[in-house]
């Protein structure tokens, strides 16, 4: 019998999470992941974006943690697209928020329900205090902002896109289009917009519907003016891009 490829026995998932001072918020991820997923995540990229003391040090994990410590902060997309450059081989790459808890594995049967044509994977995501998980999300534009609270809003059976807390790429579509739009938007709109730019690129984001992670929401934005101003300053960026026109004429097709 010839012997396995030294490349085939390398597992499919390069991980990358970015710590804003949250290495103590994603030390029970890191368990979590190596309790659950070690089977199928080859490594895991740590950002530290902003000095922090070092709660992890001395920590053994079944897959080696690469480190990234940033000279100056950078945004959400920056860091994300720096991790893929520098430490991502593998078929499969997961941006994965420091607050999203697992209570089992999700990655192993995500991989196993990717259709062909999938660019980006996602299981359902439940938010604190909730009995059932986010629903689908329809294109941003004002007026489903103004509407999607109210009684009667029809959310989509399909979703438009899904938050940046949980999005596993194949690896080809993230290098395809290049990762996240880090010059536009340094924090917020980036995950619509790389959502919008995979399904123009001709590839579909696709959701494991029987698989839940948890979001231990961390919202600084609740209490603070400057996430308040990238919250609003991205949309109207995403509102002013060619991406937003072109996916929104894409699918009223």
């Amino acid at each position: 019998m010839p012997m396995p490829s030294p490349s085939s026995l390398r597992k499919p998932i390069t991980v990358s999470i970015v710590s804003h001072g949250q290495l103590a918020l994603i030390r029970p991820l890191l368990e979590q992941l190596d309790r659950h997923s070690h089977g199928v995540v080859d490594r895991v990229v740590l950002t530290v974006n902003i000095p922090e003391p070092d709660v992890l040090e001395g920590m053994h994990w079944r897959f080696p943690v690469t480190r990234i410590a940033n000279d100056s902060p950078q945004g959400f997309g920056a860091n994300h697209n720096q991790a893929f450059a520098q430490a991502c081989d593998t078929p499969w790459f997961l941006v994965l928020n420091p607050d999203i808890r697992l209570d089992a594995d999700v990655l192993a049967p995500l991989l196993a329900q990717a259709a062909p044509r999938t660019g980006l994977l996602t299981p359902r995501i439940l938010e604190p205090g909730k009995t059932e998980p986010e629903q689908h999300r329809a294109i941003i534009t004002p007026l489903e902002i103004l509407t999607r609270r109210r009684p009667g809003y029809a959310r989509p059976a399909v979703p438009a896109w899904v938050p940046g807390l949980f999005m596993l790429f194949r690896s080809q579509v993230y290098a395809q289009i290049k990762g996240f739009d880090e010059k536009r938007f340094f924090m917020y709109g980036e995950d619509f917009d790389i959502c919008a730019r995979t399904r123009l690129a001709g590839w579909e984001l696709q959701v494991g519907e029987d698989l839940l992670a948890r979001h231990d929401a961390q919202r600084a934005s609740h209490g603070s003016r400057k996430h308040l101003y990238w919250h609003v300053t991205s949309l109207v960026k995403i509102w002013g891009s060619r991406t937003f026109w072109r996916y929104r004429q894409m699918a009223r097709r």
